[in-house]
Order: structure tokens, then sequence, then C-alpha cells
């Protein structure tokens, strides 16, 4: 995962739930320094993704529209438009076939 917490504000299409939480979840990685989830350390820190991910909504409601786009792009978006080339670029490497039915019982 990045290291660095992106700029969501500004973003056309605007910030998913998905890219705040995950900039949330960062953020508390930072803080705590905690990397790897345990049975005594998961509901504390999922507890505080989820009000900071329900804030920082909350904050880009609120904020007024920047004048120029973030400099950077989320890593999730990233992520997904790599995805979207490869698979634009290799289109027939995802491709199924089936050469039987499926029975169900």
């Amino acid at each position: 995962m990045c290291r660095n917490i992106t700029t969501l504000r500004g973003l056309e299409p605007h910030a998913t739930d998905e890219e705040i939480t995950a900039a949330a979840r960062q953020y508390v990685r930072k803080v705590t320094g905690v990397q790897t989830l345990t049975d005594r350390t998961r509901e504390p820190f999922e507890a505080a993704v989820a009000q900071i991910a329900e804030i920082t909504a909350r904050l880009l409601d609120e904020l007024p529209e920047r004048r120029q786009p973030p400099t950077t792009e989320p890593p999730l978006r990233r992520i997904a438009r790599a995805h979207e080339e490869h698979d634009h670029d290799h289109p027939h490497e995802h491709e199924h076939t089936h050469p039987h039915e499926h029975v169900h019982a």
C-alpha cells in the first residue's frame, strides 16, 4: 500500500467511499504503527477507520470546490486504470469457455 495519503478533495469524479476508507485506513496505520491486525487490535483499528472515513467524507462534502484538481491520482484509481488498460490490451486472456453445462442438484 502507498505510504502517503493522496489528496481526495477536487477529484473528478469525486472521491468514492472506497477511496475515502483507504485513506482513513492508511492514516490509522501511520499514526498507530499497526500494520497487521490481531484479535486485540482489529476492533479498535476498524472502529477508528470507520470514524475517520465518516469525518473525511463529511469534510470533503463541506469544503468548497478546488480551483485545480489534485496533482496526484489516488492509488485505487491508478490500480483500476492499470487493470483497464491491461484488459483493453489483452481482451482474450480473461475469456473463459465452458464446453459443458453445469448441473445443479
